[in-house]
């Protein structure tokens, strides 16, 4: 194998390539070496791959394109392992990639190209059904960094959460969430590069955030709006999908009735998931919880997706939708988010991560999971005092 897209590095060797500049080599009973830009090497140490060998993509005195740059220590690097004949499986067609940097260079078919030219006596075929199976069962290391992500999130979240002010602007809350992601000290903890995105949806924005992409807007948070945070953090390119729905004052009936409806749906979903179980049976009970209480005409899209070498991708398995052919199996990592969209009045969307376990899962994301976690300090106060409390 000769893979190139830097969630098949990541799968392959261990390492999450920073500018996409990396190639991972495997043969199915030799050695498997890496290939990396030489500012790389020191990060690209920290994976499995039994060598890391570097090159120049450009110089003061050189100027040559990644791909010829690639190609010419691919060549030294091929005629050292003695290649002779045979097959060889690349990573190609669509796809979706975290965003490793500011931007990321992406071989595509030039790879392709490259290999048919250095190994005239192979066959070079795509893999990217068998790299997906792969990479939909989680290993212990890969489930650790997960977890982890979950925890930096869990504590941005809370931070968050403790500042969010009526009159902030989306922007501002959004703020607020995303910059613990990048500055939360990770030290001792073996890991090397953590940050990640967040996004603040309030009001009737809120109602729009079933889109394929989070927005947030300059529109100021207003008294009884729902605010929808959605964060997206990774550490060394395993990601999380977590969203929130925050009240600043005591939900009002509806919003209690939203509230109950997707966290009934939620333990509905949680109930179903177990090695064995159906992709499609997670969606059904979330679904018929969300219709059984009056919400139906609100659901917008299937309860959650295969996270973890992305944030979201129409590829990862398994799909929680109501068509999806995935049988669950232990290492599984996605996500469960039951959730209701009223146009023009406010949505709320709880999105955990779970990984599914020998005997049924485990709650990666434990926290702000009832309405009173969700409602903001000052309101939970001021119920308390009301209360004689």
């Amino acid at each position: 194998m000769v893979c190139s897209l830097p969630a098949s590095v990541l799968l392959l060797t261990g390492y999450w390539p920073v500018v996409g500049e990396s190639v991972a080599i495997c043969f199915s009973d030799g050695p498997t070496v890496l290939l990396v830009p030489e500012d790389e090497a020191e990060l690209a140490a920290t994976g499995f791959a039994d060598s890391v060998e570097t090159f120049v993509p450009g110089a003061l005195t050189q100027m040559r394109s990644p791909s010829d740059a690639l190609r010419a220590q691919l060549k030294e690097t091929l005629k050292k392992l003695k290649t002779a004949a045979g097959t060889v499986g690349v990573d190609s067609g669509a796809t979706a990639q975290g965003a490793s940097y500011l931007g990321m260079h992406l071989f595509g078919d030039r790879l392709s190209h490259i290999l048919r030219d250095l190994l005239p006596n192979f066959t070079i075929t795509s893999i990217d059904k068998w790299l997906l199976d792969l990479s939909s069962v989680k290993t212990p290391l890969e489930i650790a960094r997960i977890r982890q992500a979950c925890a930096i999130a869990k504590h941005a979240y809370e931070l968050g959460a403790s500042q969010l002010q009526l009159g902030m602007k989306e922007t501002e809350a959004a703020q607020l969430f995303r910059g613990p992601l990048g500055t939360l000290e990770t030290s001792g903890k073996q890991i090397h590069r953590s940050d990640g995105f967040a996004f603040c949806m309030s009001g009737p924005n809120s109602a729009k955030a079933y889109a394929a992409y989070a927005r947030t807007r300059q529109r100021r948070i207003e008294s009884k709006d729902l605010v929808m945070i959605h964060c997206n953090s990774y550490v060394d390119g395993f990601w999380t999908d977590i969203t929130r729905t925050f009240c600043l004052e005591s939900p009002d009936d509806r919003q209690g009735k939203m509230h109950t409806a997707v966290f009934a749906a939620r333990s509905a979903a949680f109930s179903t998931i177990k090695p064995g179980g159906r992709a499609v049976d997670v969606d059904s009970a979330s679904r018929q919880v969300i219709q059984e209480c009056g919400l139906g005409q609100f659901l917008k899209h299937g309860t959650g997706h295969g996270v973890g070498f992305s944030p979201m991708s129409a590829y990862s398995k398994p799909q929680i939708h109501a068509q999806s052919p995935d049988v669950l199996e232990e290492g599984m990592v996605f996500n469960v988010e039951p959730a209701v969209y009223i146009e023009g009045y406010g949505g709320v969307r709880h999105c955990d991560m779970v990984v599914v376990t020998n005997s049924g899962y485990e709650l990666l994301t434990d926290f702000q999971s009832d309405v009173e976690s969700l409602t903001s300090a000052h309101a939970v106060q001021k119920k308390r005092k009301l209360a004689g409390w």
